[in-house]
């Protein structure tokens, strides 16, 4: 299994943006925080692809993520799992 910090921000329209810090700056979003969540993890998992497509092997987390609110009313960081045969499968 592979586990990534992601960092959730609220915005203002009520919706939730993820990044994945360790896997360049990966982003999607949700309208709910679960909703978001679950995309951080298909997004995880076709990045992970992506880079098997190239030969390359999947990055470490990132030991420290810098969070900076910036519009956002709200942060959170997560960890996020996933399966490492549903990567390379």
């Amino acid at each position: 299994m592979l586990s990534y910090t992601v960092v959730v921000k609220r915005v203002q329209d009520g919706r939730y943006t993820v990044t994945v810090p360790a896997l360049n700056g990966l982003a999607t979003e949700g309208d709910t925080l679960p909703q978001a969540l679950r995309m951080a993890e298909e997004a995880i998992l076709a990045y992970l692809e992506g880079l098997r497509a190239v030969g390359k092997q999947p990055p470490a987390d990132l030991e420290e993520v810098p969070v900076a609110l910036g519009d956002s009313p709200e942060a959170m960081v997560f960890k996020v799992t996933v399966e490492e045969a549903a990567a390379i499968a």
